[in-house]
C-alpha cells in the first residue's frame, strides 16, 4: 500500500484517544485553528498536524515506550522547522483539557530551535 493508501486506512482506524482528540481539533474547533489528521510529511505519517504553527501532535499507546524509531521520526521532523508534541493515550483520553490547553499554547508560542528537549510526552 503506498504512503497515501495507507493514511486513509489509519483515517478509518483511529484509535478511542486519536478519536478524542481529532473531534476537538477537526473543523477548526481549537480557537480556530486548522489541523489535518494522518497526514504524510516526508517518510513519515503524523497524527496530526497544523501546518503554518508547524505544530505536530503524537497520540502514543505503550508501544512506544522508549521506542528508538520515534526518537529518529521526531528528530528528522524538528530538522523539518516541526514541533513535536507527545502525549500517552490515556492522557488525552482522562487529561482532555490539559492537552487541548498545550497544543493551544504551544500554538500560540514563538517556535523553539530543535534539540532545547522539544517533543517531549505530556510537555
Amino acid at each position: 500500500m503506498n504512503q497515501r493508501g495507507f493514511a486513509k486506512s489509519l483515517r478509518r482506524n483511529m484509535t478511542d484517544a486519536e478519536r478524542l482528540l481529532w473531534r476537538h481539533l477537526r473543523a477548526h474547533r481549537l480557537n480556530g485553528q486548522k489541523f489535518r489528521r494522518q497526514q504524510p510529511i516526508g517518510p513519515y505519517i503524523v497524527d496530526f498536524v497544523h501546518f503554518r504553527a508547524r505544530l505536530i501532535v503524537e497520540c502514543d499507546g505503550g508501544q512506544h515506550n522508549e521506542s528508538a524509531a520515534d526518537h529518529r521520526r521526531d528528530t528528522w521532523l524538528q530538522a523539518q522547522g516541526f514541533t513535536v508534541l507527545r502525549y500517552w493515550n490515556h492522557q488525552i483520553l482522562n487529561e482532555t483539557d490539559n492537552v487541548l490547553n498545550d497544543i493551544h499554547n504551544a500554538l500560540h508560542a514563538p517556535p523553539l530551535p530543535a534539540g532545547d528537549g522539544s517533543g517531549e510526552r505530556g510537555t
